[in-house]
């Protein structure tokens, strides 16, 4: 049984955000997958719900005429899945996609939910921090564009300011363009889980494609919220493939906060971090020189 005061229902963005704007404290609901669980627990007892879910607006996925790549917040992980400009642009967001839950998760799970929920497990939002996507957030009071770096303050918290709605998802050309991306989950069940740590690598190789031009890691359940491993990134620059493959395990151990839970100890998370860093460089680092031979 749901115990929820009230839900709105805008046929259009414009409504959604004059909703939004009298009513901030409202629960925005997209595909409901996260939401609804909240609900039938009891957790959002008293609470109003604003479903976009009928927001043609905030549908789609497109590229730009400067090369930037569009995602609209309502995508589901299928449309990621499968969309022609995702697996040729940025396989590695596909990639994440596919280890979301199942089938019927991902049939009707959207970007947007797994990002603003702010969860450390989400598996795209990881893999967006990779790609140093930037968020647009809008209100009836005006837009902004944030950094998804800027998005999570706390475990489960977002920077997100009441009456707000995001609106776009965008990555740069200069953030994917002669890249290589892998993203690996480790979970306790092979399929339908969450993830016990998630890590995202893209790498992007010098002219020469002997060297690491540029590295971009991040993780899920790594630290409190999801991460970037910066200082791992600065110290890979400049290596071959072989010696980044030797040393990113032990700099990210260095480098990453995980903890104790239920699901895994501090220790296996430091273990299979590196493990994972690894496994993803190496194939990132093949993507990347594929990528580069194919055009």
């Amino acid at each position: 049984m749901f115990d929820i005061q009230n839900i709105y229902q805008p046929v259009n963005l414009a409504e959604a955000l004059h909703i939004a704007a009298l009513h901030p404290r409202a629960v925005i609901i997209a595909g409901g997958t996260d939401v609804l669980i909240e609900a039938r627990a009891g957790k959002l007892a008293e609470q109003e719900l604003l479903s976009i879910q009928g927001l043609n607006d905030l549908h789609g996925i497109e590229v730009d005429d400067n090369g930037d790549l569009l995602i609209g917040p309502l995508s589901r992980f299928r449309d990621l899945e499968e969309h022609a400009l995702i697996q040729r642009h940025i396989p590695i967001l596909a990639q994440a996609a596919a280890t979301v839950g199942g089938p019927q998760i991902r049939a009707v799970g959207t970007v947007g939910g797994n990002v603003m929920n702010g969860v450390t497990s989400a598996d795209t939002s990881s893999t967006l921090h990779a790609l140093q996507a930037e968020l647009l957030l809008q209100s009836e009071a005006g837009r902004r564009l944030l950094p998804i770096k800027e998005l999570h303050i706390g475990p489960g918290q977002t920077s997100r300011q009441p009456g707000e709605i995001l609106t776009k998802i965008i990555i740069r050309r200069a953030h994917y363009a002669d890249t290589g991306g892998c993203y690996l989950k480790y979970a306790m069940r092979e399929a339908m889980d969450i993830a016990t740590l998630g890590c995202a690598v893209l790498v992007s190789p010098d002219e020469a494609g002997e060297r690491i031009a540029r590295a971009r890691i991040a993780f899920g359940v790594a630290a409190p919220v999801p991460m970037r491993a910066e200082a791992a990134e600065q110290a890979l620059a400049g290596q071959n493939a072989a010696e980044a493959e030797a040393n990113i395990a032990d700099l990210i151990r260095a480098e990453i906060r995980p903890r104790d839970s239920w699901r895994a100890s501090r220790e296996f998370r430091l273990q299979i971090a590196g493990v994972l860093a690894q496994r993803a460089l190496a194939a990132a680092w093949r993507q990347a020189l594929e990528r580069r031979v194919c055009g």
